[in-house]
């Protein structure tokens, strides 16, 4: 009997044993999986642990009333809520919005590494560190090769000597490189592009934050074919109270014919592509996310203009009046106005299409004499035709065979289209609006 209970003694220590084991064995399998998924870019536990603090998980930060009047002189030195800003962590918390899909994607191993290219004048600190962090925080380390911050000519003492010290503790390399002389965005990149070591070049303002899996899909592109440029999806961070909200996959950014920074809904065309499946990128921009705090200033980054003659206002000889889109919308009649010279409302398009536009609406005549509509352009050219003489200085609607005219006395707000007399009254001079008369 009391052999019995010693066995029974020497099998339930084993039995504690070996569940110990098991459970030693499995602890460290799932910290190799961890492992592996941060070394691959997919968020650690210790990425989505939920923290407290103002603007965590991207939410907004309240000022009290007693602080707005500090708040609103504040916010007067980088044009967004820099009391805000300096509240929250430079590390802080943002939330994973891409789709399910995006989120389980899996990336080549041997993806290129990156320089990331920053570049700011007199940047807030905040800002500027906490976008700095965030590429760090949540690229893959056998991604990025360095961090490239361009100071172009800043005037602010703590953007100097504290600034490079402070990077200099990083784990990754943070190069700062000086300007001898405010230069502008483009050559601030460039001269950072110039000392970059990495493989591929990422641009990045100098206040957005990078969220989780920003980094794979865009090297991913550019290692199918090197020729490519790739575009994330770009969120917004509310200057007023630095929270995020997320942008939308069904739209894309371009530039309208003023030069202006816009969104455009995905075209059915790339719908009908993709089949249904969303994280496939449209016109190659990638499924990920980026948040850029929108500021009151806007800028140009790069264009490239494919296929037009000249950005022109449009003046008729006989009424010196110009084409004028008088802020109209789309199926609305197009105007004509005493010319101002500022550009704005009156700056159009000839394009090589032979389209005369504003913004994405085109010039459009559907019936003998008239009116003058501006509807989507469809680059079908049709009733969006037009054919512009520069010795006759007519603009004839090829479709109509009728020739643009100055406005009716039935209406003096609309040019018109009517039988061409080679009169005065048709004839345009389209006049660029920052170089020399072309025609």
């Amino acid at each position: 009997m009391r052999r019995f209970a010693y066995c029974k003694v020497v099998l339930a220590t084993s039995l504690v044993w070996v569940m110990l084991d098991m459970f030693i064995l499995l602890y460290f399998s799932e910290c190799n999986k961890c492992d592996d998924k941060r070394e691959r870019g997919l968020p650690g536990r210790d990425v989505l642990r939920p923290r407290e603090g103002p603007g965590e998980g991207g939410k907004p930060v309240v000022i009290s009333k007693e602080n707005q009047e500090k708040m609103k002189e504040m916010f007067k030195i980088n044009q967004f809520n820099l009391m805000a800003s300096e509240m929250i962590a430079f590390n802080r918390t943002l939330p994973d919005v891409r789709l399910e899909g995006c989120k389980n994607k899996l990336y080549p191993d041997d993806l290129p590494r990156t320089s990331v290219v920053i570049v700011f004048h007199n940047e807030a600190w905040s800002t500027l560190l906490r976008t700095v962090r965030s590429v760090i925080d949540r690229s893959p380390k056998s991604l990025l090769e360095e961090v490239v911050l361009v100071d172009d000519a800043s005037e602010r003492d703590f953007l100097k000597r504290p600034l490079e010290q402070y990077v200099r503790r990083m784990e990754v390399p943070v190069r700062v490189v000086r300007m001898e002389q405010r230069s502008g965005l483009i050559r601030a990149r460039l001269k950072g592009a110039s000392l970059s070591t990495g493989q591929v070049i990422t641009f990045l303002d100098a206040h957005c934050e990078c969220t989780i899996g920003w980094l794979e899909p865009l090297l991913a592109r550019i290692k199918l074919d090197r020729k490519t440029v790739v575009c994330p999806i770009i969120d917004v961070i509310s200057d007023d109270t630095f929270e995020y909200m997320a942008g939308s996959d069904m739209t894309y950014g371009g530039f309208n014919w003023k030069l202006n920074f816009r969104w455009y809904p995905v075209p059915q065309r790339e719908m009908d592509r993709r089949k249904g499946d969303r994280t496939l990128p449209v016109r190659g921009a990638p499924t990920l996310n980026i948040q850029h705090t929108h500021t009151k200033h806007t800028h140009i980054q790069s264009v490239i203009i494919v296929g037009c003659v000249l950005f022109c206002q449009i003046r008729n000889v006989e009424t010196n009046q110009c084409l004028d889109n008088m802020a109209r919308k789309e199926n609305e009649k197009v105007g004509i106005f005493n010319c101002h010279g500022m550009g704005g409302n009156q700056v159009f398009s000839y394009t090589a299409n032979k389209e005369i536009r504003t913004d994405d609406l085109c010039l459009d005549v559907s019936k003998l004499n008239g009116p003058v509509m501006m509807l989507k352009c469809h680059h079908l050219k049709g009733n969006q035709l037009w054919e512009y003489d520069p010795m006759k200085l007519t603009l004839i609607h090829v479709n109509s065979n009728q020739c643009l005219d100055k406005a009716s006395e039935e209406d003096s707000q609309v040019p018109s289209v009517r039988d061409c007399t080679h009169t005065r009254s048709q004839q345009w001079l389209l006049r660029n609006v920052t170089l020399p008369e072309i025609f």
